[in-house]
């Protein structure tokens, strides 16, 4: 049958096509989303717009070596001049680049450098992610109010601790009870010990800056519990190779734990290949009914239907999908009343790094290739203003020791090269920084008026760019982390300023915040759409300001807290 605008829509029967639930994306928050959904008993459809990817059956480099690659796992010139945007993302070598879109596969407009690392599969970028899984602390939530520079959430840490205890226990998270302000505790599994020269870094950093530098909290799982023995996850083994995916389940993905778990419920279906054009809302119901979808493949548009919808597409697609969502009562895209969706994007800023050498220790080679960081918490404005520049950073770090020290320089051959190969070299240390961004109305995502992908949706418009508390920010980070390595007795520092466009961080946010006012912001304190209540959206699109720590685990509460709401509501018959 034809829609409103003459396209003929392969609808199969509504009755074949109704679920309780749709959820659009299959990655950190879309599996949560989906987990927590079937476990309430909803029948839930699952829109993923790539391939399926099964866990173990398909990581096809996940056991190999280095040297059994085509390539030694690097990357071939013509894949970088193919490829120069995502070739330059963090994990992104030949072993895992089958988790990565290719640059000309799902083409963008840049108004200003954005660099947009995207994973198109079941599974999603919970396949690739870094793993860190601090908590927000009370002071994130609304240091952008406090200090003028932003608005609040419109809840606080009292409201989603308890779902990060949910998602925590779960999942597995890693980590010390450290007792820090600004980074709060969780529940965890045992942490990750520290080698000998972080130990002194620790030791040198709490004397003589009252700093926290500590073991950082991570989705491995250092000791199984039984509800990771259910899931069929085991140990982490400290292979180091977690962006191949893991076949052991060692951290967290949506294909070894929630999707699998959410399966098990027999209310899931999952539909790969498929493209998410728009959500339905009928003027008469007032509410959204459905999702729109394109087949990757075939083209074939379809539509699906639901009473409650979850949008979790990863942020920037999730905009796509909501400025697309046009009907007569949103013009303008659906819920937009505000005019604020696609506005306010925010990322972390990663540009600030050094290293350097440090001696002594040589009676000590770590062995361990451990997947975890150490982490210095944020100690920048964060019960008071301390600084020229509003928000503040935490810091990766970590030492270790080289194999050997300089054989590969050495004009050596035979039994005195293999000789040079035994030698331990010196140990080196470093740091960088994730900071937090403003959230302007000027950095913003928007639709092409005239060019439009393969599928017939427009292309995404990316205008986001760097400030001058940005460039602060990283001199501060340069000037200080240069400071705690040279307190530690770290020597010959380098320290760059990378310049890197925004994308690269990985964490774009915002676009479709939320907050207490529907004039200023696009949704709830339950992640629901001010003007479309049965649409939640609980990734990083929801965002109303970076903070410091990593996200991920925060979206992942944020759904489980919404899909509680939503299940309530739809008791009561609200929704």
């Amino acid at each position: 049958m034809p829609d409103s605008t003459g396209v003929h829509i392969n609808t199969k029967g509504v009755d074949n096509n109704t679920y309780d639930a749709i959820v659009i994306g299959s990655g950190i928050s879309g599996g949560w989303a989906a987990k927590e959904l079937c476990e309430k008993g909803l029948k839930t459809l699952v829109l993923e717009r790539g391939r399926n990817v099964e866990h173990i059956k398909d990581y096809p480099t996940a056991n190999l070596s280095r040297w059994e690659l085509p390539h030694r796992g690097d990357i071939t010139q013509d894949t970088r001049k193919n490829n120069p945007f995502i070739s330059r993302a963090a994990g992104y070598d030949e072993a895992t680049q089958h988790f990565f879109v290719k640059d000309a596969d799902h083409p963008y407009v840049q108004e200003k450098p954005f660099e947009w690392v995207r994973g198109y599969q079941v599974g999603g970028k919970s396949l690739t992610w870094g793993r860190a899984c601090a908590r927000w602390s009370p002071f994130d939530f609304t240091s952008p109010e406090r200090y003028g520079y932003g608005m609040s959430f419109p809840i606080g840490y009292d409201d989603i601790k308890d779902w990060y205890s949910h998602v925590e226990k779960f999942i597995g998270v890693c980590g010390n009870r450290e007792g820090i302000p600004s980074m709060p505790d969780g529940e965890f599994l045992p942490a990750y010990e520290l080698n000998m020269v972080e130990q002194h870094i620790q030791k040198v950093i709490k004397e003589k800056f009252n700093r926290h530098y500590v073991s950082g909290r991570w989705a491995h799982i250092t000791e199984p519990q039984p509800i990771h023995k259910e899931q069929g996850r085991i140990q982490c083994l400290n292979r180091n190779a977690c962006m191949r995916g893991c076949p052991l389940g060692g951290y967290f993905s949506s294909v070894s734990c929630t999707l699998p778990w959410a399966n098990k419920t027999g209310n899931l279906t999952i539909r790969p290949h498929s493209v998410v054009h728009s959500i339905i809302y009928d003027e008469q119901k007032q509410k959204a009914v459905g999702v729109r979808v394109i087949d990757a493949n075939t083209k074939q548009p379809t539509d699906f239907f639901a009473r409650i919808i979850f949008v979790n597409a990863s942020a920037l697609n999730s905009n796509l999908i909501l400025l697309n969502s046009t009907s007569n009562r949103f013009p303008n895209g659906l819920g937009n009343d505000s005019g604020v969706l696609g506005k306010y994007i925010c990322f972390h800023n990663y540009r600030g790094s050094m290293g350097g050498e440090i001696d002594g220790f040589t009676e000590w080679y770590y062995k361990v290739s451990k997947p975890a960081e150490c982490i210095v918490a944020n100690f920048r404005n964060v019960e008071k203003r301390d600084t020229d520049f509003f928000g503040g950073y935490v810091i990766y770090s970590g030492a270790s020791r080289s194999r050997y020290s300089d054989a590969g320089t050495k004009e050596v051959v035979g039994a005195e090269f293999k000789e040079a190969l035994s030698e331990a070299g010196p140990w080196t240390a470093y740091m960088y920084m994730q900071g937090e961004t403003i959230a302007k109305e000027s950095n913003h995502v928007r639709l092409s008026t005239d060019k439009k992908d393969q599928w017939g949706i427009p292309l995404l418009i990316t205008s986001v760019g760097y400030d001058e508390n940005d460039d602060k920010m990283v001199k501060d980070f340069l000037e200080q982390g240069q400071a705690m390595l040279e307190a530690a007795g770290v020597k010959n520092i380098s320290t760059y300023d990378s310049h890197q466009a925004p994308g690269l961080d990985i964490h774009e946010m915002g676009g479709a915040r939320m907050g207490k006012d529907p004039k200023n912001s696009m949704l709830n304190e339950f992640n629901q759409l001010h003007h479309c209540k049965n649409v939640f959206v609980t990734d990083g699109a929801c965002m109303t300001s970076t903070g410091s720590q990593s996200p991920s685990i925060l979206y992942m509460a944020f759904t489980a807290r919404a899909v509680n709401h939503a299940v309530e509501e739809m008791k009561k018959q609200n929704l």
